[in-house]
């Protein structure tokens, strides 16, 4: 009794042996590719159209307070002194961006034609001996910019048919140009400085330096679409937390573009802060000049009460304590007032719920209440002294309040004129034209190796997981077929092979005629020598050769076999029964007519149909046939046994081609005369499911198949191939 023994993996194991011996029989591919994307990668590095970086730094300080003691309040509140956030959104504003783009025509775009892949950079490489110069069109191609050309385009004003559209600027002479739509129709007829309106377009050409016949790509965009674009393109962070220091940068072929954009955008960020800062200081200016006159009619009625009172009680003095209480009363008031004013203030600026809002109600409820506590005590003086008291308070706490004012007024008034904002421009825009941003070499070489290699393993690893052929005869094994033979891949079966699969049939494609001591030959002799003891068993010498799908090689296992049981020195006959694509023919040579079908549909005597094969004495070949329209019908007639039991005295072997299992019935037909059926499974190809069902279909119609013969058997790293063969060739004499 012998015991198999069989080793398992659990699918989720990773099996590193496998893994590593699946890169090395695919290190020429990752090699290919990896090389490929480094060549590309070099070639991107050089040819890509460079981009510029331009930056600049822009410094917010912490605002001024607009009113005395908001600065202490901020303190107070731990207010945070970086305003860059928000300043950050006022600098990508669309009012800033916007006008930028109106200042610098940001919404017409014209770029030069160049020839494709290389044009740029020879445009670039160009280097004009003095200004204006033009490079020579290359190879007479002057519908291209080779380097030197330049058109700027002061006006632009199309429908909005037109707009975002890619028109198509020609070249004249002497200055002249067509400007034409993407259906080639002409639009405008113009010269450089001329401003030009037909068909609803206008436009002004400044400046145009370009070889008569050069193309241009004119297109005129939205305002809010570039603009918009714009916003996302320029970046501006703050550097570091609460530093107030924002970098501002912007990325674009043209370096000069780059640096006059923020240029403009710098400029007219800090323009717009110094406006916004002198309306803030003109509207608290405003409101404290309204105030002036109210404080000033206030402070006149309470000097003309407190005269009254002293003429009519004869100049009454106060006295000590009353003076104490009326500078206690007059600090508070005039604290009130103060306040008061301040909440004004903040109410333009805060919600209610704002923290700075809170804090200055919260003052003034809390000098309300010492404000209270001192009427207390106010009112327990005579009622002589109270009056006073009153009276001097609302002289002092009106007088103190207009003195404030006026100096506030003034203090505003020179601010508004002398308003400097609290942004200023620390590093003006600047452009690294030695070094551009983009591509780096350093950066694009090795991603690209990088990016080569992954999609390379990548590309592997997806294959393997989606072929899952089977590549160990083992797994076959476990079906319950015994593998007879594996027949490895050679390079001389490999070329057999594809010519037979592409049906190049010139002469004879026999491996073991052309190629006898090849590796696969002499598998197919230790096939020769295992169907020796398989068949003592078998009721009959029929032995039937199928697969389970086409492209699995057993046309081509039949005939090899076949030849080698001949040159053993056995009767064979090899019958192509594969009435649908048979292509025996093309491998032992000669034509398909006059065979099978015409021998079982009686058109034809048996002596007609046999051929010998040349070379090999001892086989004989039928082929196929005509074509039927009835394959099937026509192997079920009784014919075809009469067939075999005339043919099977005959020959010590008869070997039997037939079509793939699981693309027709002609095999479980044929399996019910053949006393051995055999499978052919294809290594990497085959599935184990596929040839399961196979297996499951033969069964079902009574055929049992006697094993299987693993063919086209792959060189692999870590597998089977790896250690079940070797070169043994044969001594020279």
């Amino acid at each position: 009794m012998t015991t198999k023994q069989t080793f398992a993996t659990r699918d989720e194991d990773i099996d590193l042996r496998a893994l590593l011996g699946t890169l090395s029989d695919n290190k020429w591919l990752i090699a290919a590719v990896t090389v490929v994307f480094l060549l590309i990668s070099v070639l991107y590095a050089m040819l890509a159209t460079p981009t510029y970086q331009a930056s600049a730094s822009v410094q917010v300080e912490q605002k001024a307070p607009t009113l005395p003691g908001m600065s202490d309040l901020s303190e107070t509140l731990g207010i945070s002194t970086s305003q860059a956030v928000t300043e950050i959104q006022l600098l990508t504003s669309r009012k800033v961006i916007g006008q930028a783009v109106e200042d610098l025509k940001l919404d017409i775009e014209a770029s030069p034609k160049r020839f494709p892949i290389f044009g740029s950079y020879l445009a670039r490489k160009f280097i004009a001996d003095h200004p204006g110069e033009l490079a020579s069109p290359v190879f007479g191609l002057s519908r291209y910019d080779w380097g030197g050309s330049q058109l700027n385009i002061q006006q632009l004003d199309v429908p909005a048919s037109l707009l975002d559209e890619k028109l198509l600027l020609i070249v004249g002479s002497e200055g002249a140009y067509t400007l034409q739509d993407s259906d080639g129709n002409v639009l405008v007829n113009g010269h450089v400085g001329q401003t030009v309106s037909t068909n609803n377009v206008t436009m002004q050409v400044q400046t145009l330096r370009a070889n008569p016949g050069t193309r241009f790509r004119v297109v005129r965009r939205s305002h809010m679409d570039t603009v918009a674009q714009l916003q996302k393109a320029v970046e501006a962070n703050e550097e570091g937390k609460d530093s107030g220091i924002i970098q501002v940068t912007y990325n674009n072929a043209d370096p000069m573009l780059a640096t006059n954009l923020l240029d403009q955008v710098t400029t007219l960020y800090v323009r717009q802060n110094v406006d916004r800062s002198a309306a803030e200081a003109a509207n608290s200016l405003q409101f404290v000049r309204e105030e002036l006159p109210k404080v000033k009619q206030e402070l006149e009625r309470a000097s003309q009460a407190l005269n009254a009172f002293q003429l009519k009680e004869h100049s009454v003095d106060l006295n000590m304590q009353t003076q104490s209480l009326l500078n206690q009363n007059v600090s508070i008031d005039t604290s009130l007032d103060q306040l008061r004013m301040q909440m004004a203030e903040v109410q333009r600026h805060y919600t209610p719920e704002h923290p700075e809002y809170r804090a200055v109600e919260k003052q003034i409820n809390e000098l309300e209440g010492e404000k209270s506590a001192l009427e207390h005590k106010v009112g327990m003086l005579p009622n002589t002294q109270q009056e006073l008291l009153k009276l001097n308070r609302d002289v002092q706490v009106s007088s103190q309040t207009y003195t404030n004012l006026l100096n506030q007024a003034q203090q505003l008034d020179i601010a508004r004129a002398g308003t400097v904002g609290n942004v200023r421009v620390i590093d003006q825009p600047a452009v690294n034209l030695a070094k551009p941003w983009w591509p780096r070499p350093l950066w694009v070489i090795p991603g690209g190796l990088v990016l080569g290699l992954i999609v390379a393993l990548a590309y592997i690893f997806i294959r393997q997981l989606l072929a899952r052929g089977v590549e160990d005869p083992v797994e076959i094994e476990r079906l319950g077929l015994p593998v007879y033979v594996s027949i490895p891949l050679s390079d001389t079966q490999h070329k057999v092979f594809t010519r037979q699969q592409h049906h190049r049939a010139s002469g004879r494609h026999v491996l073991a005629l052309s190629a006898p001591a090849d590796l696969a030959t002499e598998a197919l002799r230790g096939l020769r020598t295992s169907l020796h003891f398989a068949r003592l068993e078998a009721k009959n010498n029929v032995l039937m050769i199928s697969s389970p799908s086409p492209g699995a090689g057993k046309s081509f296992v039949a005939s090899n076999l076949a030849v080698v049981m001949a040159q053993a020195g056995q009767r064979v006959l090899l019958i192509d029964a594969d009435m649908r694509k048979g292509l025996l023919h093309r491998m032992i040579g000669g034509r398909p007519d006059n065979g099978l079908s015409e021998l079982i549909a009686g058109q034809a005597q048996i002596s007609d149909v046999i051929r010998p094969v040349e070379g090999v004495g001892q086989l004989m070949f039928i082929p196929r046939g005509k074509i039927p329209p009835n394959p099937s019908e026509l192997l079920m007639h009784a014919n075809f046994n009469t067939l075999l039991d005339t043919l099977r005295p005959r020959y010590d072997l008869i070997i039997v081609d037939t079509p793939p299992v699981l693309a027709v019935t002609d095999a479980a037909v044929i399996g019910h005369h053949a006393g051995t059926s055999l499978l052919v499974v294809r290594f990497g190809v085959n599935q184990v499911r596929e040839i399961a069902l196979t297996k499951q279909r033969l069964e079902q119609n009574g055929v049992m198949i006697k094993g299987a013969i693993f063919n086209l058997v792959e060189k692999r790293a870590a597998g089977y191939y790896a250690y079940a063969y070797y070169a043994y060739p044969s001594a020279k004499v």
